[in-house]
């Protein structure tokens, strides 16, 4: 559609026009920072930083009946920088204008609801939010788009030059960082850090294939973004890692995105989201509080972070129940399936706490929990929720799991709709799936298969064929015609067929 064909009280605000002013803040000293450099932490105190509009109310000029319209038109448009996350500019950078926007076709990933045997199983409504269908196939494409347009507007406005980005990754950032900085080639390179083996093929592929400088280094992925912080401290590098406050801002689609999929009526909702390096949920409540104050929402969703027992340092924060006792203590991680929130020292940690104490605020009530899985339970319901229909990776597993422990301890409860988040395309994790069927997980992942979720192919092969089809050795005549016959037979007695009426 052009934007010309629109309803006549919405045309003006179809095409969004840069605008307004944005700072970093820091959570910290409350300190504001300009944005015209690039900034991780606070140059005062330290402390990670969050960017906000300079007019917060800004986005109250327009009814929330407004906004609504205007987004679900303009998503009818043909124009590219607003076909993707920035489909919500007003909400994410309205400083950008439309030709830095880069956009390599994420966002707007499905909202997939469960099959009705699976939700019959866990007893309540649920969709999966499959974010594994984004361009580098995970949910970091998001905030990458938006940490990449913001550098591709600082490279043509001078404020910076042949800029080469950085991040630690587990697998999925590197990716979506090596992927983007591609497209911006040749004002931006990357480079990515790696915990040396502890990646799987599939991922590491992924850089590889995008012409990043790939390390990889002895440790878990804690230590590798301890060197990437030092590079940045000291060497003239972007950081795109979650202690980007831009990518935060990129994230935050993802809850837009859920708001526009439910038509922004999410009374008595719920999503879950893994944790790791707690970016994502930060990014998750930040999106839903904007939404909320600018009236777009009537409601806060009810919000569920989970961790895997061998990474659980945000649960045990909020495990205990005074706020004035909680004291934050990074924990050394043990190998885990869902090998991307293998994280023992998250990052964004502050940015959780003082976005969860908003959150509940606004709410009214506690509105954000914290549950623990066990590894067990996280490649369990991944292959039940993937024998049903879904494509979900072993965060998507974590999340189920979540999500039956949070019914366990009546956080949520049958009459509640939950969205899931499946952060990854499940053949990112293929490999923890070949492990679970054959039985070759390490002691220290404390995973066991069940067998009636092993799967695996069975060679049929009648002993009473003398020849059989070979590469470059096809067959002919009467003997192809008897090995259709004899493997056709042999798979029809496998699966207890019986012959159609009328056939001998």
């Amino acid at each position: 559609m052009k934007a010309a064909n629109l309803p006549a009280q919405i045309a003006a605000h179809i095409i969004p026009r840069p605008g307004g002013q944005m700072v970093y803040h820091c959570l910290g000293c409350q300190a504001d920072h300009g944005i015209d450099q690039l900034l991780y932490t606070c140059p005062d105190c330290g402390q990670v930083l969050l960017i906000q509009d300079c007019d917060p109310k800004g986005l109250q000029r327009l009814s929330g009946e407004t906004w609504r319209q205007v987004f679900d038109y303009r998503k009818t448009l043909t124009v590219p920088a607003l076909k993707g996350i920035f489909l919500f500019h007003e909400f994410i950078a309205p400083i950008l204008p439309l030709e830095d926007i880069v956009y390599l076709g994420e966002g707007h990933t499905p909202v997939v609801e469960a099959s009705p045997l699976l939700q019959e199983r866990v007893g309540m409504r649920f969709f999966y939010k499959n974010d594994g269908q984004n361009p580098s196939a995970s949910f970091k494409d998001r905030g990458m788009a938006c940490a990449l347009s913001y550098l591709r507007h600082m490279i043509r406005h001078g404020y910076a030059d042949q800029v080469l980005a950085v991040c630690a990754s587990t697998g999925d950032t590197s990716a979506a960082a090596a992927l983007y900085a591609a497209y911006l080639q040749p004002e931006v390179k990357s480079a990515v850090l790696l915990p040396h083996k502890k990646v799987t093929p599939q991922q590491l592929s992924q850089p590889l294939g995008s012409g990043a400088a790939v390390f990889e280094i002895p440790g878990v992925f804690d230590d590798c973004m301890k060197v990437v912080e030092a590079l940045a401290d000291n060497y003239p590098v972007a950081l795109l890692n979650s202690k980007n406050a831009w990518r935060i801002l990129g994230q935050e689609s993802y809850s837009f995105e859920i708001a526009q999929a439910f038509d922004y009526d999410l009374t008595d909702t719920v999503v879950v989201l893994p944790i790791g390096n707690a970016g994502n949920i930060t990014a998750v409540m930040s999106g839903f509080i904007k939404f909320y104050r600018a009236g777009v929402i009537a409601s806060l969703p009810k919000i569920v972070g989970v961790q895997s027992l061998h990474a659980d340092p945000v649960v045990r924060y909020y495990s205990q129940p005074d706020p004035a006792q909680r004291r934050f203590v990074p924990v050394t991680v043990k190998p885990s399936t869902a090998q991307a929130a293998m994280i023992g020292n998250p990052v964004s940690m502050p940015r959780v706490i003082h976005l969860t104490d908003t959150y509940d605020r606004l709410s009214g009530r506690e509105n954000v929990f914290f549950v623990p899985v066990a590894e067990q339970d996280i490649m369990d319901w991944q292959l039940t929720a993937n024998r049903h229909g879904h494509i979900a990776c072993t965060h998507g597993g974590e999340c189920l799991a979540g999500l039956i422990e949070a019914r366990r301890r009546n956080i949520v409860s049958a009459a509640q709709t939950a969205v899931l988040d499946a952060t990854a395309h499940a053949l990112k994790f293929a490999g923890f799936q070949e492990m679970y069927f054959e039985n070759r997980f390490p002691a220290d992942f404390q995973v066991s298969p069940k067998n009636e979720l092993v799967n695996a192919p069975t060679l049929i092969h009648p002993a009473d064929l003398e020849h059989v089809p070979q590469p470059g050795k096809p067959l002919t005549g009467e003997a192809f015609a008897r090995f259709v016959q004899r493997v056709s037979e042999e798979i029809a007695c496998r699966l207890n067929l019986s012959t159609k009426r009328g056939q001998p």
